[in-house]
C-alpha cells in the first residue's frame, strides 16, 4: 500500500456522507425505500398492541368475549401479511438501489483509474487496484443492501417501541435508561477497539491480492528457475498474515453481539419481574404487560442486530474509505485551457538542465541538456538503469521535471495540456500490449479517424506479418485474447510496431521495439521503418547497438548523466570511450 494512502484516515462521518451522495443521486427509489420501511414497520408496531388488546378480551371480562379476539387476531394476521410484502419489495428495492449505486461507484472508479498519472501505477500494486475495484466496491453493495435496510427499519422500529412502551407502561420504561446507556458505552468502546482491526484486514488482504497478482503473471519465469517452493512459502506467509488479520478481526468483533444479547435479556429479566409487580398491584393489565414485553423485545432486536451486524459495518465502511481515497488522488490534467498548444511540429527539441528522481532521496536524471534536430533520429544507449527510459517518460509527461525545461518548437511541454503534448509522440514500447479482439481492431487501436483495411493491410506489409495474417482462418478477422497468447512474442511485438506506423505523428519513440524479434525479422523491420521514420524526429532506445548504428546522434547515458554523444563512427573514434567498449563487447571485436 503506498504512503499516500496511510498517511491520514478520513473520518468514518465523512465515509458516510460521502456514501449517502451516490443514494440521493436515486432520489425516485430512495423515497419508495423510505416510504416502504415506514409503513411496514408501522404495520409490525401496531400488532403488539392488537395482541394486548385481545389478551385482555380474554382476561379482563368474566366471560370471554370471541368476537373480539378473533377480531384484533384476524388484524393481527393481516398486519404482519401487509408488513412481510411490503418489507419483501422493500428489499427487491434496496437490491436495485445499491445495484444502481455500486454500477456508477466502479464505473467512476475506473474512469478515474484512466485519468491517473502513470506514476500511480509504478507506486501500486495491481493486485492492490483490482481488490479496490472489485473486493471493495462488492463489500460496499453488501452493506446497502442488507446492513443499511436493517439499521433504518431498526431505527423506525426503535422510536416506535418506545413511544409504545411509554403509552402502555411508561414506568417500566426506566428499566432502558439504565440498559440502553451501557449498551451505548459499550459498543462505542468496542467499535473503537475494532475499527483498526478491519482497516488492518484490508491492509492485508491487499499485500496477498498484490503478491498472488505479481507471482501468476510471472510462472514462466518461477518455473524456470524452479523456484515453485518458494514461491509457495512467501505465499504462505502473506496467507497466514492475512489469516491472523481476519482471525483478529472477527473474534474482537464477534464479542460484541453476545455482550449486547446479554444486556438485552438482563432488561427482559427486569422487566418481567417490575411488570408482575405492577399487575399484581392492579397498575397494568395483563394485555398491556404483554404488549410491552413484546414492545420491549422490537426495542432490543435491531439494537442486536447491529451489534451482530457491526463487523460488516466496520469492514463495508474501511472498503469505502479506500475508495473514496482512490478516488481523491489527483488526475492529470489532460487539457486545460490557457495553457499554450504545440502546433505543427516543425522544429527542434530541447531538454535544458533537467533534473528528475522518482523520489526525492534518489536523482535518476542530473542536469541533463541536449537539442535534438527536427527530422532527425536519436539513440539512447547505456547501462540499466542510466535514465534512457526516464528521458522518454519525460518526454510525453509520464511525468514533469523536478528541474530545467523541455522545449518542443520552443515551447516548454509543461505549459503545454497533456493531451496535445501526447498526440505528437507514438510510442513502441518493449513490453507490447494487445487487448481482446481483431487483429484489425488491435492495429488501429489509438486512430481517432475511420482507418481503411488496406492502410492496415498495408502497414502489416511493411513489417512482415501480412502473410502470417492471411494465413490465420479469419485473416484480419481473427480474434486474439487480451494477452495474446495464441500469439508469439515477437509477433506481438510486430503488431505493436505496425500499430504505430499507422499513426502520422511527428516523433516516434521506439523503446527496445525489436527486443522480441529474431535477427532476420529485426532486420527487416529495421529497413522497412527507414521508409516510415522519413521526416519524423525518431527516439530510439536500445541495449542491442547493432539497431543503432544509422542514428544521427547518440547518447550514452551512465548513472543518470550523458557522458558521450555524437554518431556511431565518431563514438567509435574515442580512445577509451564507454560506447566504443560497449560496442566491442556486443560485436567481440578487438
Amino acid at each position: 500500500m503506498n504512503n499516500t494512502t496511510e498517511k491520514s484516515r478520513m473520518k468514518k462521518s465523512a465515509v458516510i456522507i460521502r456514501v449517502l451522495k451516490y443514494l440521493l443521486e436515486y432520489k425516485k427509489l430512495l423515497l419508495l425505500a423510505a416510504f416502504l420501511t415506514v409503513v411496514s414497520n408501522f404495520l409490525a408496531l401496531v400488532a403488539p398492541e392488537l395482541s394486548g388488546m385481545a389478551i385482555d378480551a380474554i382476561a379482563g371480562k368474566g366471560k370471554v368475549d370471541f368476537d373480539t379476539v378473533y377480531f384484533y387476531a384476524g388484524l393481527m394476521i393481516v398486519f404482519y401479511a401487509l408488513s412481510a410484502l411490503l418489507s419483501y419489495i422493500l428489499a427487491i428495492v434496496m437490491i436495485n438501489l445499491s445495484r444502481k449505486v455500486v454500477y456508477r461507484m466502479r464505473k467512476q472508479v475506473f474512469n478515474h483509474l484512466s485519468d491517473l498519472p502513470v506514476g500511480y501505477f509504478d507506486k501500486n500494486q495491481t493486485g492492490d487496484i483490482i481488490s479496490r475495484l472489485s473486493y471493495d466496491i462488492d463489500t460496499v453493495n453488501a452493506s446497502l443492501s442488507n446492513d443499511l435496510m436493517q439499521i433504518c427499519a431498526g431505527v423506525i422500529t426503535v422510536i416506535g417501541s418506545l413511544i409504545m412502551m411509554l403509552k402502555n407502561a411508561p414506568i417500566l420504561t426506566l428499566i432502558f435508561a439504565v440498559t440502553v446507556p451501557a449498551l451505548v458505552f459499550f459498543t462505542k468502546y468496542r467499535v473503537k477497539k475494532v475499527k483498526p482491526l478491519f482497516k488492518a484486514r484490508s491492509a492485508e488482504l491487499d499485500r496477498l491480492n498484490g503478491y498472488a497478482e505479481e507471482m501468476l503473471s510471472g510462472q514462466k519465469t518461477i518455473r524456470a528457475y524452479g523456484k515453485e517452493e518458494q514461491m509457495i512459502a512467501r505465499f504462505d506467509a502473506h496467507n497466514n498474515k492475512a489469516i491472523e488479520a481476519y482471525y483478529k478481526a472477527d473474534y474482537h468483533g464477534s464479542v460484541v453481539g453476545p455482550s449486547v444479547n446479554f444486556i438485552n435479556n438482563l432488561s427482559l429479566s427486569l422487566i418481567s419481574m417490575f411488570g408482575a409487580i405492577l399487575f399484581l398491584s392492579g397498575k397494568v393489565t395483563i394485555g398491556k404487560l404483554s404488549s410491552f414485553i413484546l414492545y420491549s423485545r422490537k426495542f432490543s432486536g435491531p439494537i442486536n442486530e447491529t451489534a451482530n451486524i457491526i463487523s460488516e459495518i466496520q469492514s463495508a465502511t474501511s472498503a469505502a474509505e479506500r475508495i473514496f481515497r482512490l478516488l481523491d488522488e489527483k488526475t492529470e490534467d489532460l487539457s486545460s485551457e490557457g495553457k499554450c498548444e504545440i502546433g505543427e511540429f516543425c522544429s527542434d527539441i530541447s531538454v535544458e538542465h533537467v533534473n528528475f528522481g522518482y523520489t526525492p532521496e534518489i536523482q535518476v536524471l542530473k542536469d541533463i541538456t541536449v537539442r535534438i534536430p527536427a527530422s532527425g533520429t536519436v539513440a539512447l544507449v547505456g547501462p540499466t538503469g542510466s535514465g534512457k527510459t526516464t528521458i522518454i517518460n519525460l518526454l510525453m509527461r509520464f511525468y514533469d521535471p523536478d528541474s530545467g525545461v523541455i522545449l518542443i518548437d520552443g515551447k516548454n511541454t509543461r505549459n503545454a495540456p497533456l493531451t496535445n503534448v501526447r498526440s505528437k509522440f507514438t510510442m513502441v514500447l518493449q513490453d507490447t500490449w494487445l487487448f481482446g479482439g481483431t487483429i484489425a481492431e488491435n492495429i488501429s487501436y489509438g486512430c481517432e479517424r475511420e482507418v481503411s483495411r488496406e492502410e492496415i493491410e498495408n502497414v502489416a506489409k511493411i513489417v512482415g506479418m501480412h502473410n502470417y495474417i492471411i494465413s490465420l482462418p479469419e485473416g484480419y478477422d481473427t480474434v486474439i485474447d487480451e494477452n495474446g497468447v495464441n500469439i508469439s512474442k515477437g509477433q506481438k511485438q510486430l503488431l505493436a510496431n505496425a500499430r504505430a506506423l499507422l499513426l502520422n505523428n511527428p516523433i516516434l519513440i521506439l523503446d527496445e521495439a525489436t527486443s522480441n524479434v529474431d535477427s532476420g525479422t529485426e532486420k527487416h523491420l529495421q529497413d522497412s521503418m527507414k521508409k516510415i521514420m522519413e521526416g519524423k524526429t525518431c527516439f530510439i532506445v536500445a541495449h542491442r547497438l547493432s539497431t543503432v548504428r544509422s542514428a544521427d546522434i547518440i547518447l550514452v547515458m551512465q548513472n543518470g548523466v550523458i557522458i558521450e554523444s555524437g554518431s556511431h563512427d565518431e563514438l567509435m573514434q574515442m580512445e577509451n570511450g564507454f560506447y566504443r567498449s560497449l560496442y566491442n563487447s556486443q560485436f567481440e571485436v578487438t
